[in-house]
């Protein structure tokens, strides 16, 4: 659900502007920057099932990074590393606590809507929850599309930006929603975890620092 994390920090960007809309962007990916680079590192692992072709929908064991509790862990985290980023900002401080935790705990929240019952509460072994929307992908596209569209909405109207950079933006949203329709329903499947893992990252943090230097 990359275009509706996406969303999510667009729309909660209106709380406060001096938030750097990058950091947003990055508090609501945490997770699966976290997921990818732990792939990498083994500690995590990607499966692609045999019938990817009709579901696109990769099997995931990824406790440290997507587990209840995981993501309680590290929306405290990334929340405490916002406070000390913006203490010096008279006021700021606390209140970009709040908007980066809430965005990391929005992810968990946002994919076991869509999850089939794969997340794990505690631990890999663990009793695993998941509303399953992708079941009905259209339906799941429509969700995600209208939490991008609502969010971008938001942002946009009193955006303190140049008009130049607001279309950029809106390009960039739109293009992720197109690569995230593209991905769950026609895509083929990926031929190598690793090479999944390594561009997934790169997409994450390009968009994490182009977002960033639009919205300053």
């Amino acid at each position: 659900m990359l275009a509706g994390h996406i969303g999510a920090a667009l729309a909660i960007s209106r709380l406060e502007r001096r938030v750097n809309l990058g950091v947003l962007v990055a508090a609501a990916l945490l997770l699966d920057l976290l997921l990818w680079s732990f792939i990498l590192f083994g500690w995590e692992s990607v499966t692609v099932p045999q019938n990817y072709a009709d579901k696109h929908q990769l099997t995931f064991n990824f406790a440290y990074s997507h587990s209840l509790s995981a993501a309680a862990i590290w929306s405290a985290m990334a929340g405490a590393a916002s406070f000390l980023w913006y203490a010096e900002h008279k006021g700021l401080g606390f209140r970009a606590v709040f908007m980066v935790s809430v965005l990391v705990l929005s992810h968990w929240l946002l994919d076991f809507t869509v999850h089939n019952p794969n997340i794990p509460v505690l631990g890999e072994t663990s009793f695993k929850v998941g509303l399953g929307l992708w079941d009905n992908m259209p339906l799941a596209l429509l969700f995600e599309a209208c939490i991008l569209i609502t969010g971008l909405f938001l942002f946009l109207f009193g955006a303190n930006i140049s008009a130049l950079k607001l279309t950029a933006i809106t390009i960039i949203c739109l293009l992720l929603l197109a690569g995230t329709v593209i991905g769950m329903t026609i895509a083929p499947a990926p031929s190598s975890t690793v090479i999944l893992a390594q561009s997934s990252l790169v997409m994450i943090l390009s968009t994490c620092l182009l977002t960033g230097w639009l919205a300053r």
